[in-house]
């Protein structure tokens, strides 16, 4: 088994067991690849399956699969971490070149959702949700399985379903919200997916946005599991968006985790991001489109 840092674009090198590759993440660290605020990832299994983990908003996932030389065609299934633009837009292309294809998520991953933002002098819900209506999707070849709890999808990959809110200094953004009986509410977010990988080396876990909170998830991952050892954790914290003391508890408990190694991006902030990499040094690393995590 080993573990490989990004290398540019150091492809065909020897063979591994577990392989993920971001292509959709708001930074490129070298040209010809294309940036855009969302996140994706393709994930290749043991057994040759390939998944697809979220879709970035479409400006980028074709262009930038074809440049990583990841193919789009060969993915089994579609995972959707939750239902914003930024990680379903680009749905539409991928079905374009994909054909028909099972998209696993949560059922709420359809819901309209919102977030307060500036408009003008004043600050109103604009809608980030899913661009496209399910019927729309549907006859584009997206074969929606709905799978609301925590579930084996393939051999060692499971999605985490509902995960439970146990910590109480995850409170995360309070502008993200949903309309119910009339009234703006906080957004549950039931529908907020990672994706957990049962590798040699302990678990790896790809992170949507974390709404659900990342310890909440590491939690949920290690108690579904029964496997305490996190070697990995990908992805978007959106520690960027939360309160200032949450990042405080929330580094003192991933600690406690005993992380290997720690690749943020998307959604984590440049702030936390300079916290997490000062406080985990040479087990951090940032993810951005073209990084690769092999186990």
């Amino acid at each position: 088994m080993r573990d490989a840092r990004f290398r540019g674009f150091a492809f065909g090198e020897a063979a591994m067991t577990w392989k993920v590759t971001v292509l959709c993440e708001n930074t490129v660290p070298v040209p010809a690849l294309i940036g855009e605020h969302g996140f994706a990832a393709f994930i290749e299994t043991p057994d040759h399956g390939k998944i697809l983990f979220d879709t970035g908003q479409g400006m980028g996932l074709v262009a930038n699969s074809l440049r990583l030389k990841t193919d789009l065609r060969e993915v089994n299934r579609l995972v959707l971490s939750h239902g914003h633009f930024d990680h379903t837009g680009g749905m539409l292309a991928f079905l374009g070149v994909h054909g028909p294809c099972e998209v696993t998520a949560h059922p709420d991953v359809l819901s309209e959702r919102f977030r307060w933002m500036p408009v003008g002098p004043t600050e109103r819900p604009v809608s980030i949700g899913m661009p496209w209506k399910e019927a729309y999707l549907t006859s584009r070849g997206a074969q929606f399985r709905w799978q609301p709890e925590f579930a084996e999808i393939a051999a060692g990959v499971f999605v985490s379903g509902e995960v439970p809110r146990r910590s109480a200094f995850e409170t995360g953004d309070p502008k993200f919200v949903v309309k119910a009986n009339g009234d703006w509410v906080p957004d549950p977010f039931l529908d907020d997916y990672s994706l957990i990988l049962k590798t040699d080396q302990g678990l790896v876990v790809i992170l949507g946005c974390a709404h659900a909170g990342i310890i909440n998830i590491l939690a949920h991952a290690v108690e579904k599991t029964g496997d305490e050892r996190i070697y990995a954790v990908l992805g978007g914290t959106h520690l960027g968006f939360s309160p200032p003391e949450q990042l405080d508890h929330t580094i003192q408990a991933l600690h406690r985790f005993k992380l290997r190694k720690l690749a943020v991006s998307h959604c984590t902030g440049q702030q936390p991001i300079a916290r997490l990499a000062a406080e985990f040094g040479p087990g951090f690393e940032f993810a951005p489109v073209g990084y690769t995590l092999q186990v």
